[in-house]
């Protein structure tokens, strides 16, 4: 006796597989639009937290959104497709530094950071990294290794006679052998992801130093 399976229709299986496709969508969207809001304000009480964090004895922050002819201008809210920068304050008001967020590519993916610049020590005074997918166990040592964020609690951008770039370039060398101030110690078994952060902060404090700088009495007045 024979018995025929019963043949499913090519039309019925690529209807299913479209109602699927279509759920997924809507699911996708749906969620999307649902935590939106919600990742938005987490990523805005991080970003803050960073601040703080890469400028030690600030307890509030200004933002400044850098106007075309290059001159900073306190905001509540920057233009799309601005730049901007932040003003930490103490206590008593007082300028205690800046926080600049700079990103470039890791070994896995781009790597977001934040960092602090004391102008008056003329050095970066702190390091965040507010966004990385580098290997864990290796590459996100970035991020925990305290030897290698004491690099940033000193790390020397002062200008040169110009006052147009770096007096000495941010260099990295090998684990132990820094000996300047403007060095970066790399992390062992870490190399691509410690290069990645030299880079970032050599590109970033290259453009964003002098600018600073240029701008700290405009910054003040506006401060007061």
């Amino acid at each position: 006796m024979n018995h025929e399976q019963p043949q499913f229709s090519n039309f019925k299986m690529i209807r299913a597989l479209g109602g699927v496709g279509i759920l997924c969508g809507l699911l996708i969207v749906f969620t999307y639009e649902a935590t939106f809001d919600i990742i938005k304000e987490k990523k805005a009480i991080a970003l803050e937290k960073a601040i703080y964090d890469v400028l030690p004895g600030s307890s509030s922050k200004l933002t400044f959104q850098v106007l075309e002819d290059g001159s900073f201008k306190k905001t509540e809210h920057v233009e799309e497709g601005k730049t901007r920068v932040f003003a930490g304050l103490d206590d008593q008001g007082n300028l205690v530094g800046f926080a600049v967020e700079a990103s470039g590519n890791g070994f896995q993916d781009i790597i977001r950071v934040i960092y602090g610049f004391s102008h008056e020590q003329e050095s970066l005074v702190g390091l965040k990294v507010l966004e990385s997918k580098e290997t864990p166990g290796l590459g996100d040592k970035i991020e925990k290794d305290e030897q290698f964020l004491m690099n940033f609690v000193a790390l020397d951008v002062k200008l040169g006679p110009s006052g147009k770039e770096l007096l000495h370039p941010i260099e990295l060398v090998k684990p132990g052998k820094k000996t300047d101030a403007w060095q970066i110690d790399s992390i062992t078994g870490a190399t691509i992801s410690s290069k990645a952060i030299s880079n970032i902060l050599g590109k970033s404090s290259q453009v964003w130093i002098p600018r600073i700088q240029k701008n700290v009495q405009e910054v003040k007045d506006q401060v007061q």
